[in-house]
């Protein structure tokens, strides 16, 4: 974890909301499903936003994100040049190690751009993977999976890309060695699900709010077996036989 000043490569908007932020990146290794807290020219909005990793390139560290609020609304008008403050990789990331064979990634919505980086390094490391990705109903984001994924399936809950309804209608976990997944709760729920029913190891990356990134405010606590854990801190990755939804 490092603290540290950047300077902006390029940010664009790439659908309705939906931006895309390059950072010059730092030293520190970065595994997949980390994130990183940004901090605003927003000086009455003091806490750091966490953005997931999207993609890692030579010199270049890429966020896709989601203007949802005001924090990320100031985020979105960072300009080529322009400094921005870091403070990461933070979190666990997937258990890259922990896998062989076949892995599906399912992500929805804003989760789908931290299995991107994933399925890259998945991919390298001798996986088959396939992708699953669901939408309300504007694409993003799915051009780069047909890179490195063996087969994308794409769901929208409006029918006008891909199926006509949830991605996790689609989704068969008893054709895989092992399944990450990302995105709203309710999906990843039934992703835990048709998992156990079948026997696969499933890993969730949790998106609890969170406000400082290092385990020290308790905001982002999710419930498992063991008690409250903090997702900054102890995740966002989690074991789905750890966590109890």
């Amino acid at each position: 974890m490092q603290f540290y000043t950047s300077k902006i490569v390029f940010q664009k908007k790439i659908a309705s909301n939906i931006f895309h932020l390059a950072v010059i990146k730092n030293s520190e290794t970065i595994l997949p499903g980390q994130f990183y807290m940004l901090k605003t020219h927003d000086e009455i909005l003091p806490l750091m936003r966490p953005l997931s990793i999207y993609n890692v390139e030579n010199e270049t560290l890429n966020f896709l994100y989601r203007v949802m609020g005001k924090g990320t609304e100031a985020l979105s008008k960072f300009k080529r040049g322009e400094k921005i403050e870091l403070l990461g990789p933070l979190g666990n990331g997937f258990p890259m190690n922990e896998v062989s064979g076949k892995v599906a990634l399912v992500g929805g919505g804003i989760g789908i751009p931290p299995l991107f980086e994933t399925a890259k390094q998945l991919t390298i490391n001798g996986c088959k993977v396939d992708a699953f990705l669901g939408y309300k109903e504007e694409l993003f984001a799915f051009e780069p999976f047909e890179d490195v994924c063996e087969n994308i399936f794409i769901a929208s809950e409006t029918g006008k890309e891909g199926y006509n309804g949830f991605i996790t209608d689609i989704f068969h976990a008893q054709n895989y060695h092992a399944v990450f997944t990302c995105g709203p709760e309710v999906m990843m729920m039934k992703v835990k699900e048709r998992c156990e029913a079948h026997q696969i190891p499933v890993w969730l990356s949790m998106e609890n709010r969170m406000a400082c990134g290092i385990g020290a405010c308790l905001v982002c606590t999710c419930k498992t077996v063991e008690g409250m854990k903090r997702c900054c801190k102890d995740g966002p990755v989690f074991s789905g036989n750890l966590l109890s939804f």
